[in-house]
Order: structure tokens, then C-alpha cells, then sequence
């Protein structure tokens, strides 16, 4: 599962008093390592939490942080303006991979719902063309999908679906012969999206017969929306949960926002009564102004923790161990400090029995080891300034996890091998 939260985070300089309290990345070592204010929340999940530094995608580091969250888990050259063109995400290979075993192959939300634009994605998920995969964020449409749909309803609904695709692709293979180059590259792109659903109609027909989960639904809110900040949070998570409880899916990606504000992802900071999101990166040197960031990015970790010490809590039926032993959860952002693209700030937890040895702060990288390569940036100079730092391709990680989680790769986005030491 990968959680990614728009705006990077806090990291003021050393020589600021509020260094001590709101920078994001924890001080110490590996294994001593003090919790800030902002990540303390996390303290009684200290044994099963890795936090991470010194990582991020080559392709993506001169790219201002307003264009880079669709690379997050692709790891793709998307650029910061030009021609555009993206790869697959990290959790599709995996859907790929397990999809068969479940219902649904993932579960794709966001806040903003939808697929968004080239470099202002509103998904993380990305199909096998590179092409976004639409987020959901109204939590009836989403439980209604999961746990609601069967019976003689869902299979006429299904059957009606399959004769309009077939006509469809009938109709529009009758056109390709008559149309221009150009336009031939557009109608396989739209076919390649009609393969798609294709797909997905003929695993709902394996499926059809198969008795919807039974859930407890006390800790929903289904009508909960961006105005209710909190409930709607505590829904989305308690979504992925049941998801997760019920074996529906294996895979889900949960967007909290889109990069350079617009919509309701400004939710986040309402919740905890703060202003406008974006603005909070932009307002650090205003009084106050790292110490409200810093409880921004805090809140964002305190809904990862509960949803990490829900699956603590529950026990897998077969014996082996909790849900967090069995499930590798992700939390991060494609900008550090300022819209900066490096050093993202990354927290897994979980995986205790995909062989992840957790408890540690691990570091990577040269020349940044104390996180202060490109702390204290407050302006668009900032980003556009060198980074005398050298670090480590995400991609390794993703390698990593993949492995772990059964699938036979040795690289990925371009990059070879796996993340030593995780």
C-alpha cells in the first residue's frame, strides 16, 4: 500500500530554533534515533516503522515539486514541461502479479478523485502504457464497489456492459483504415483503454458468483466528504482496511492531495485547523510558520499510525502473526524540503513477514546525512539552487519490495538491483 501526501515537508536549518522540534527527519542513528514532534506520533509503532533518507528518482531531481508527484512510483522522465509521457506504477506490477487472487487487482483513491493532468496527477496508479488509472474519492461509490455489488443486478449490469464493449470495438476497428497516422496513435490509445475494461469485465464475470464479504460498517461514514476533514480521513482508511480484512484487494494507492493545491486536498490542514495546505510551505518564516507545517505533516502521520496499529491489532486467522506483519504500507512525498525533488521523506511500515527488519532510521546517499541539503529554502531559488548531495535511486526500494512480495524482477523505471540494508 503507498500513501502520498502533496508539499513535501518541513526542514528547517540547524541555526533555527525550530529545528529541534518541527524538521520531519528524526535525529540520532540507526537504531537510536529521536522522533521530532513532527513523527512522534508514531513512537508505539517505533518496532515495526523504517524511516528513510537519501532517496529519489534521478529522472525526477531538476523537476520543481508542483510537476513531480506523477513520478512518485513510476520513476518515469515526465520532466517538468514538454512532452509528456509516463510508465507503469510500482503497485500495478504487484496488481499484476496478485490481482488474480482477489476481487479487485488494486484499489486506486485520492482526495480529488480522477486522473487530474500531465504533472498534476490526482492518481499515483498507473497502467502497463504509463496512462493514469482514475481515483476514487467518495467513500459510497468506493464501499458500494466493494462490498454492495452481486447478485442477478451486477451480472445483467455486466452482461449489458459486454455487448455495448463489443459493439463498440467492432465499430471503431472498422475506422482505423480511414484514419491518418496521427489519429491512428490516438485510436490505440483508446483501444488500449477499452483492453483495459475488457479485462476488468471478464475478471467481475469470474467473480459474479463469488458471495460478497460481510463487514462491520460502525467506523464508517459514507457520506462523509472534504468538509467533514476528520470523518472523511478516518473513512478512507477504514476502507483500505476492510479491503485489506476482507481480501478484496492487495493492493491500494491513496493520494492526499494534488501537488500546487486546488480542490478539496486543502482537507488535510482544515482538520487540523489550519488554512490553506500549499500555502503552509510558502508561509515558514512567518511566526509560527515551521511549527504549523510541521503539525500538518504530523497529522498526515497520525492517521498512517492508526491505520498501521488497526492492522497490529488484528490477527490473521491462520495464525501467522497480525495484519501488519503480512502487509508492507507506504507513506511519502516526491518533495522534501520546498518543493524541492530530492531526499523524499519516506516511512514503511509493516512486513515483518515479507522479511522487512524494521526499527531503524536508514540513510543513504553521501553528503546529506544530517538532511540539511537544501533545508531552510523558502523560495522558488531554492529548488533551482545545487544539491551537493549524492543519493540513491527509489527504484531500488521498489526492487526490493517487489521481490518480497513475490514478484521476479530485478529492476524497474530503468534501475537495477535492490536497496541494501532494508
Amino acid at each position: 500500500m503507498s500513501i502520498y501526501h502533496p508539499d513535501g515537508v518541513g526542514l528547517p536549518l540547524k541555526a533555527d530554533p525550530a529545528w529541534k522540534d518541527w524538521s520531519w527527519f528524526p535525529r540520532g542513528g540507526e537504531r537510536d534515533f529521536e522522533l521530532t514532534k513532527v513523527l512522534d506520533v508514531l513512537e508505539p509503532l517505533r518496532d515495526e516503522t523504517t524511516i528513510y533518507s537519501g532517496l529519489s528518482h534521478p529522472a525526477a531531481r531538476s523537476v520543481h515539486g508542483h510537476s513531480n508527484a506523477d513520478q512518485y512510483l513510476t520513476g518515469a522522465e515526465t520532466g517538468g514541461h514538454g512532452v509528456y509521457k509516463n510508465s507503469i506504477s510500482v503497485d500495478q506490477v504487484y496488481a499484476a502479479h496478485a490481482g488474480e487472487f482477489t476481487r479487485l487487482s488494486s484499489l486506486v483513491m485520492s482526495t480529488n478523485g480522477g486522473i487530474g493532468g500531465p504533472r498534476g496527477a490526482q492518481t499515483q496508479s498507473f497502467n502497463r502504457e504509463g496512462r493514469p488509472i482514475p481515483a476514487m474519492n467518495k467513500p459510497k461509490q468506493i464501499f458500494d464497489m466493494l462490498f454492495v455489488t452481486s447478485g442477478k443486478d451486477a451480472a445483467a449490469k455486466l452482461a449489458r456492459s459486454k455487448s455495448a464493449l463489443d459493439l463498440l470495438i467492432a465499430n471503431t476497428r472498422s475506422l482505423e483504415q480511414q484514419l491518418s497516422k496521427h489519429d491512428q496513435q490516438t485510436l490505440q490509445q483508446y483501444l488500449d483503454a477499452v483492453r483495459d475494461t475488457e479485462i476488468k469485465l471478464t475478471k467481475s464475470q469470474k467473480w459474479i458468483d463469488t458471495p460478497i464479504p460481510k463487514v462491520d460498517t460502525r467506523n464508517l461514514t459514507l457520506d462523509a466528504d472534504p468538509k467533514k476533514a476528520r470523518l472523511y480521513f478516518e473513512t478512507m482508511y477504514e476502507l483500505i482496511y476492510l479491503a485489506f480484512l476482507s481480501d478484496s484487494t492487495r493492493v491500494a494507492t491513496f493520494q492526499l492531495g494534488r501537488e500546487n493545491g486546488e480542490g478539496p486536498h486543502d482537507l488535510l490542514s482544515m482538520a487540523v485547523g489550519l488554512g490553506n495546505a500549499h500555502a503552509l510551505t510558502h508561509a515558514v518564516k512567518k511566526p509560527n510558520g515551521w511549527e504549523n507545517l510541521g503539525t500538518y505533516n504530523r497529522y498526515q502521520a497520525e492517521e498512517f499510525g492508526r491505520f498501521a496499529q488497526k492492522l497490529k491489532d488484528t490477527l490473521e486467522p491462520d495464525g501467522n502473526g497480525n495484519m501488519l506483519d503480512n502487509t508492507f504500507a507506504m507513506h511519502g512525498s516526491a518533495s522534501s524540503s520546498f518543493h524541492l525533488s530530492r531526499n523524499y521523506p519516506i516511512i514503511s511500515v509493516g512486513g515483518k513477514n515479507l522479511g522487512f527488519n524494521n526499527g531503524r532510521y536508514l540513510k543513504f546517499g553521501k553528503g546529506n546525512e544530517d538532511n540539511q541539503a537544501g533545508a531552510g529554502i523558502v523560495s522558488d531559488v531554492g529548488w533551482r539552487g545545487k544539491v551537493e548531495a549524492e543519493e540513491l535511486p527509489l527504484a531500488q526500494l521498489f526492487v526490493t519490495i517487489l521481490q518480497r512480495l513475490g514478484v521476479e524482477t530485478e529492476s524497474f523505471a530503468g534501475t537495477t538491483g535492490t536497496l541494501n540494508r532494508v
